[in-house]
């Protein structure tokens, strides 16, 4: 059973006798009839939230792609009868269910196919799946993403706690950031997770937290091997200009830090992180030659390291039009053989990959208006619960769970 998150309040008295009165009387509503999909009229153009407060730029870009869902090759499908269905169950019964909404709706399904699917890809390599927590951080899905055997990818010490809380084994997290707090550095050491090393002060703070807690820390140094994702430069983080990592020509410094502090750090591997929603994983490639050059120079100089984490940022079909993006098979069969003839332990930190297409975000449509030039449906949810599409124009498909028509007048 698809589980829910519900996102809003609880309604006040005066508001829920608004409701009841509300529901208790629809007759208003008569003039807009609800119709199935298979219905011989041209279908209303989809909107995204953001597009009812955007230009027509916007709008053409929310359209994208085909009128045809049935492509859809995940648990959310349009049946037959138009409606909208989630794992079998039609999702318009699922919204009339719930106590509160909006709601994000999941499929735990699926969830577990697309960790298969990665494990199927990772046959015959020693590995760590390790979910990225900041891609969806509800304790009900980290929980089953652990029963499954993942670990977890922290990047605040609020996801080093919720890690603990759901039980992921410690030694199959991995601290990352450049800005960790000491506080956190040290529940991390005491608690037996990978640290990622991403500056001086960072590697400091990683030696003092050791003395704290009286453990030494297991860290990889997070290398930027100034590789271009070509993704949105908001999520681009391999490149010379990113904040995150260190400059390749800074680690015989760290090298010679480490070996400085025996009781504090133990070195066990090296780390890299290119981006986000990259959709070309040759660059993961690219980026695996130069980090095991790396690793074969810091073997040299007598530290046994045996992990190589090459990030994660798999990108996904954001529009739902049948683009054909690499698969997880795909992007370890670009690394397969450099990691096997090290002998390395493979760390990879998918996040939307492994949750973007198990979920949707149900909204109820409150009304209609329009200001003279420019018609508006309104719904429940806002950027409150869905920010990405105000916060950097990221695009979000809209579908309605079944059409229905507008009889519009002047006023």
């Amino acid at each position: 059973m698809a589980s829910a998150t519900h996102l809003l309040s609880q309604p006040s008295s005066s508001l829920r006798r608004n409701l009841n009165q509300y529901q208790s009387n629809r007759s208003s509503l008569s003039r807009i009839p609800v119709l199935s999909l298979k219905s011989t009229l041209k279908p209303l153009q989809r909107l995204s939230v953001k597009a009812a407060a955007s230009s027509p730029n916007s709008v053409k870009t929310a359209t994208k792609g085909s009128d045809d869902h049935s492509a859809f090759n995940h648990c959310f499908k349009k049946q037959s009868d138009g409606f909208l269905y989630c794992e079998g169950t039609k999702v318009e019964e699922i919204m009339e269910s719930v106590e509160r909404r909006p709601f994000y709706l999941y499929s735990k399904p699926q969830i577990t196919r697309n960790v298969e699917a990665y494990k199927e890809a990772l046959e015959g390599v020693s590995s760590v799946i390790g979910y990225a927590i900041k891609a969806n951080n509800n304790l009900k899905i980290l929980e089953h993403l652990r029963s499954l055997g993942c670990g977890a990818v922290l990047v605040s010490g609020n996801e080093l706690r919720l890690a603990l809380r759901a039980c992921f084994d410690p030694t199959k997290c991995i601290f990352n950031g450049n800005g960790k707090l000491l506080e956190d550095l040290v529940l991390a050491a005491q608690a037996g997770v990978f640290v990622n090393v991403d500056s001086e002060f960072d590697l400091d703070n990683i030696v003092e937290a050791s003395r704290i807690s009286g453990k030494q820390v297991n860290v990889l140094l997070r290398i930027n091997p100034d590789v271009d994702p070509q993704v949105h430069p908001y999520v681009a983080t391999g490149n010379k200009n990113s904040k995150f990592g260190i400059r390749n020509e800074k680690l015989q410094w760290f090298l010679d830090e480490v070996k400085a502090h025996p009781n504090e750090l133990k070195l066990v591997g090296a780390h890299c992180h290119l981006g986000s929603t990259i959709t070309k994983v040759d660059i993961f490639r690219d980026a695996a030659v130069l980090m095991v050059e790396y690793i074969d120079e810091i073997r040299r100089q007598g530290f046994e390291v045996s992990y190589l984490n090459i990030g994660g940022g798999l990108g996904i079909d954001y529009y739902h039009a049948g683009a054909i993006l690499p698969t997880p098979m795909d992007l370890i069969n670009t690394v397969r053989e450099l990691v096997l003839s090290r002998g390395l332990n493979l760390i990879i930190e998918p996040g939307r990959s492994l949750i973007a297409n198990t979920c949707c975000f149900v909204n109820h449509v409150t009304g209609v208006k329009t200001n003279g030039t420019k018609n508006f449906i309104v719904i429940d949810g806002s950027m409150a619960e869905l920010i990405r599409p105000s916060l950097y124009d990221a695009y979000q498909l809209n579908i309605f769970l079944v059409l229905f028509l507008v009889t519009t007048k002047a006023y």
